[in-house]
């Protein structure tokens, strides 16, 4: 995201300034003017725009592929009267109309502001005076850091002062992160057992991977779980069908859109034939009635000559040349009966199976007592297993891995990651040097004809190349490491992302973070780490405090311009609005791309984040100032990152928050790094107690952090027993009965009323929740008692109720963890209606080959393709709450 930006910003800050002197505060004042100047440009276009393009930048408040709950209520349209409305919604509207995984993205980010804030407030009133009296003649910024202090003038007592500061700082990060994780826990609880959670699907289904080939059986599985067991998928191999589903889609597209240019010319030739005056549109259009059940493309040919219509080759170039109509016609003949064949077989068990099974069970109890169960007597089979799989969401071609080549793949993908990060500095430096064509002709000969090219294009060459090529390179990063978490054998997206999170933040850390602080390749750092590890902490420390002001122009940037231009988006409005005019010729085309709300990555945002923040923890006790410009960066992306999440994006991906803990696991990197830099720093200053002080709170930080997962883990993927009963007490109390259920009918409701309906709709009778159980705290105490304020009986009253029935047809819940290939249903093919009965007679003849539709898709006074967008078109289809 901001790489790119962040390369250039060191690449200038290596060339204006040696290491190891002291940038000015005009240098920080020259970076601030042109970044304020690009990020005030940015908003002002966004707030300009705002009003006229409603699809770029408000489509969650009126798309009608959204569920009327699904949208957010429309801001004013001046250019800040809209500010008031937007601050008056809560950040749990996110939750209750969009998904868990967005809701804690914005919490993480406004927790990380409040703990770069808390920081200021902890450090600034200290550390500033006892920096700034350190006597080591430091000048402007760096007379705030800890360079200041002069270990040789009697100035070890100061030390202690950032020894305790950085316990009562890190104390304080420790706290939250504790805190946070109950926080995510209760309402992970609160969400997955309410009605509206515990009777979808997937909460209901495990999906048992690696089973031996004699447990793919549905006798011995149902035998295995008993009565338990409602509906279980077994995976087959869908090689050759989807090859054959495949074809029949190509056909059917293609078809759709020859039929739809053979209209839009016969249209185009009325067009011109009426600017001439012609009669013979009259006459044509006389005999329309007639012609849809004429000849196949007679109603056309009053309009267009044979020659005119749509063909293709069957091989390029040399291939022959057909009908493009009547030839996919002829394909979907004899390929929607072959694909219905197969489907039937797989269908019926009549495949080839892979080792894995998706069993649905009656409740979300029994799915999780099976879930966390050991399924099979011999280690690594019929494991791993997962709950909550969303179907769209399953990567089948995964599913056919075997226990063992899931670790070589594991092994072998986490290797290459590794070997990625450590040494991405070699095709960074190949692409940096390219701005130095006079250096890199010296070293290679043979480009030194680049020097003869114009000087003109020697200038775009050396400027603009590099940063274009750099952009490239780190866009395909996050790629590659989704292609390597895939690769590793993750079955679902959501797996997938989380993967990716880990991958991408090591990368966040080592290249962005410790590469740039050490202003050194990674394979350099690693090699001196591993020849002498005794001397990383002083490795470290001399390299830390000569960077900060680097990465205060890194917030700057950061906060201004990349909060700036992920509210303009320019590139995606340049995208809509140009790609669409070339690339969509077809109705079809036209909706999706209208339809389609972009996607959040979160296993590629969230790493972004939170390196900003071990950066700014880091440098907490090292240089206090970069915690100001982080909490305003941060609440800057906060800010963005809210408005696009109510008002643009849409949630494709549900990883039921799992994105959030981990990220502030991975905050715990800072804390080690900012206590590893301090005991570095205090070796050099040769200050022996605040190094022993530090060193006894690393070691207090890795027994809380030892104890704080023993207690948290296992709660992170599966749900208590114990919490059944809280929750039919609440549905209890929604239902008007204010004295809830007693333990004993609690448990047996929960039990039977699922089992005699397993397609049981989501609660919605009665009244909300009464509030919570407990006196409304103030801030301090909610503060302090999260457990207690925060908790199950709390942050169920945020669930939403009654937002979606969960309700299946047969259909849907026959067909819902077969591969796509086995329930892919014949497609319906969209084509625009013409005032010539064109489009009626090409539905006449297309229809008894396959479905078609011409309905909510008409021609301008222009003859150009449209579609009612107020309206839900035919090929619309209704999102399913697995």
């Amino acid at each position: 995201m901001a790489s790119p930006l962040h390369t250039i910003l060191r690449r200038q800050s290596s060339t204006s300034t040696p290491p190891d002197t002291t940038p000015s505060l005009s240098q920080l004042i020259s970076t601030l003017i042109p970044i304020g100047l690009v990020a005030l440009i940015m908003t002002l276009a966004f707030l300009c725009l705002r009003r006229t393009q409603k699809r770029q930048y408000s489509p969650r408040t009126y798309l009608s592929t959204l569920r009327p709950q699904e949208r957010t209520p429309p801001l004013p349209s001046g250019l800040f009267n809209w500010l008031g409305a937007f601050n008056k919604i809560p950040d749990s509207y996110v939750l209750n109309h969009q998904s868990i995984d967005g809701f804690l993205l914005l919490r993480f980010l406004k927790i990380a502001s409040v703990i770069c804030l808390v920081g200021c407030l902890i450090t600034w009133p200290i550390l500033f005076p006892v920096n700034a009296t350190g006597g080591n003649q430091r000048i402007q910024l760096d007379i705030l850091t800890y360079s200041n202090v002069n270990p040789g003038a009697g100035n070890n007592p100061r030390y202690y002062a950032h020894c305790f500061v950085a316990w009562a700082y890190l104390g304080f990060i420790w706290y939250m992160i504790m805190r946070e994780m109950v926080y995510y826990i209760n309402l992970r609880q609160a969400y997955l057992l309410s009605p509206l959670y515990a009777n979808r699907l997937s909460s209901r289904t495990v999906l048992f991977s690696s089973v031996p080939g004699d447990y793919l059986d549905e006798a011995k599985l149902r035998a295995m779980y008993g009565k338990k067991c409602k509906n279980l998928w077994i995976a087959t191999d869908c090689k050759a069908l989807q090859k054959l589903v495949d074809e029949r889609d190509k056909a059917a597209f293609k078809l759709e859109g020859a039929e739809t240019k053979l209209i839009k010319l016969a249209n185009k030739a009325r067009l011109k034939s009426l600017k001439k005056g012609d009669a013979h549109h009259e006459e044509a259009s006389a005999g329309t009635t007639a012609d849809m059940s004429g000849e196949s493309g007679s109603a056309a040919a009053r309009w267009i000559q044979p020659k005119d219509r749509p063909t293709h080759r069957l091989k390029p170039i040399i291939g022959k040349k057909v009908d493009t109509i009547n030839w996919c016609r002829a394909e979907l003949e004899r390929l929607i009966p072959l694909v219905a064949a197969e489907q039937a077989k797989h269908r019926a068990g009549d495949a080839k199976f892979v080792s894995s099974v998706f069993i649905e069970f009656y409740t979300q109890g029994e799915a999780q007592a099976a879930y966390q169960t050991t399924a099979h007597h011999l280690p690594l089979h019929m494991s791993p297993r997962f709950i909550g799989v969303n179907p769209d969401e399953v990567i089948w071609k995964n599913l056919r891995i075997k226990w063992w080549e899931r670790i070589l793949r594991n092994a072998a993908t986490i290797t290459f990651v590794v070997l990625l990060v450590i040494f991405w500095a070699i095709p960074v430096a190949v692409v940096a040097s390219i701005s130095n064509i006079n250096a890199l002709t010296d070293k290679v000969p043979f480009l030194s004809f680049i020097l003869k090219v114009p000087s003109v294009i020697l200038g775009v060459i050396q400027g603009l190349l590099p940063s274009v090529l750099l952009a490239v390179l780190m866009a395909l990063l996050p790629i590659i490491l989704r292609f390597m978490a895939k690769e590793g054998g993750m079955p679902s997206l959501a797996r997938i992302e989380l993967r990716t999170q880990n991958f991408y933040f090591v990368f966040q850390v080592i290249q962005v973070f410790l590469v740039t602080t050490l202003a050194s390749a990674a394979s350099a750092v690693v090699t001196k780490i591993i020849s002498s590890p005794a001397n990383t902490p002083s490795l470290l420390a001399t390299s830390l405090p000569l960077a900060s002001n680097f990465y205060i122009s890194y917030f700057l940037v950061q906060g201004l311009t990349i909060a700036s231009g992920a509210l303009l988006q320019i590139v995606g409005l340049i995208l809509f609005k140009v790609l669409g005019k070339i690339l969509d010729s077809t109705p079809r085309k036209m909706y999706k791309r209208f339809s389609s709300l972009s996607g959040l990555g979160w296993g590629t945002l969230f790493p972004i984040y939170t390196n900003l923040l071990v950066i700014a923890i880091t440098y907490s006790t090292i240089a206090p100032l970069m915690l100001g410009f982080a909490a305003i960066g941060l609440w800057l992306l906060y800010f963005a990152t809210r408005y696009n999440l109510l008002f643009v994006y849409n949630a494709n991906i549900d990883t039921k928050g799992l994105v959030y803990p981990r990220a502030l696991q991975q905050i715990t990197v800072g804390i080690y790094l900012s206590i590893v830099c301090m005991i570095g720093l205090f070796g050099v200053s040769k200050a022996a107690g605040p190094a022993v002080l530090m060193a006894v709170f690393l070691v207090g930080s890795i027994l809380f952090h030892v104890s704080l997962n023993s207690a948290i883990n296992p709660l992170l993927y599966t749900l208590p027993q114990s919490l059944e009963v809280e929750e039919q007490s609440l549905l209890a109390l929604e239902d008007g009965n204010t004295n809830g259920y007693s333990k004993v009918e609690g448990r047996a409701s929960n039990s039977d009323a699922t089992l005699k309906n397993g397609n049981d709709t989501t609660h919605t009778a009665g009244n909300d929740l009464p509030p919570a159980p407990h006196k409304q705290p103030n801030f301090i105490t909610k503060w302090l008692f999260p457990n207690k304020f925060t908790d199950y009986q709390t942050l169920r009253r945020l669930v939403p109720k009654g937002f979606a029935e969960i309700d299946y047809t047969p259909e849907v819940e026959r067909n819902a963890y077969y591969n796509p290939a086995v329930a892919s249903p014949t497609p319906l093919l969209w084509i625009p209606r013409d005032e010539m009965g064109v489009s009626r007679q090409e539905i006449n003849h297309t229809s008894k080959v396959i479905p078609i539709s011409d309905e909510l898709a008409f021609f301008d006074e222009k003859g150009n393709i449209k579609w009612d967008e107020d309206e839900r078109p035919p090929i619309y289809q209704e999102k399913i709450y697995y």
